[in-house]
């Protein structure tokens, strides 16, 4: 199956958030634009190995970075996930409409407590 261009800013969405802390790194920019720093804040890891997760995050289109002097500012793409948005919605209405054919079905299905099925009596095996 080809790929389209399409297809690939999602993988490079789906593989940006699969790591925890870049999901947390994107849930916190959702409040607002924050530098470098404060981004590395909360967790006990070093302001490279940050500044690699916020690259990660800059490739697969969903923050964008900017230098205000010595201070480096980040925050989040607008309809950055709006890709992201698209194909969950897809699936949803795909999955609805499973849903839909399957409630008919059952809806057309006799009812077993007016005319039960009748049971079968088992063998017995003789015992000695």
């Amino acid at each position: 199956m080809q790929s389209t261009a399409i297809d690939l800013r999602l993988d490079g969405a789906f593989a940006a958030l699969a790591d925890p802390t870049r999901r947390a790194i994107v849930a916190r920019l959702a409040r607002g634009e924050a530098t470098v720093m404060e981004l590395a804040q909360p967790f006990e890891m070093s302001q490279p190995a940050i500044s690699r997760h916020l690259k990660v995050l800059e490739g697969a289109g969903l923050i964008v970075r900017r230098v205000e002097g010595t201070k480096r500012h980040c925050r989040l793409v607008p309809n950055g996930l709006s890709e992201i948005d698209r194909w969950l919605e897809r699936l949803r209405s795909a999955m609805e409409a499973n849903y839909d054919r399957l409630d008919r079905l059952l809806a057309n299905l006799p009812d077993e407590t007016q005319h039960p099925t009748p049971r079968r009596k088992r063998k017995r095996k003789d015992r000695p």
